[in-house]
């Protein structure tokens, strides 16, 4: 007796494992490129065990190297994070740069009052950015 709901069911299914063993097998394969602490022979190892004996690299790469492999996953979005609210905040005016900014604006504000010409402006200007 054919059951076709089933026959997809399983398709299905082994579609999805497919799938993830792929997503895992690639996630391996950044690690071992992005460990700056490891060195050129010692990727080229891991590599040619993972690419030649793919099931067992993976797995004792996971179990070997698991543990690091989400430390250093999670230093890098801390560095991220910390790169973009840095860039935030120098954008903003309100990081190391603000007192530039603050210089600039109140330029700007001198120059708009006509306290100072044009010419003095570009030169202040001129000093604040070198």
């Amino acid at each position: 007796m054919s059951h076709p709901l089933l026959n997809a069911f399983w398709m299905i299914f082994w579609f999805f494992l497919w799938v993830m063993w792929l997503m895992l097998l690639f996630r391996v394969v950044a690690d071992v490129f992005g460990d700056k602490g490891l060195s050129g022979w010692g990727k080229t190892a891991w590599l040619l065990f993972v690419l030649v004996l793919p099931f067992i690299g993976v797995f004792v790469y996971l179990i070997t190297r698991g543990r690091s492999m989400a430390e250093r996953t999670e230093a890098h979005v801390r560095q991220r994070q910390q790169a973009f609210d840095d860039h935030i905040r120098e954008t903003a005016g309100t990081g190391p740069g603000s007192t530039t900014v603050e210089e600039l604006s109140k330029l700007a504000d001198l120059k708009s009052s006509g306290a100072i010409s044009d010419a003095e402006f570009e030169r202040a200007k001129d000093k604040l950015l070198a």
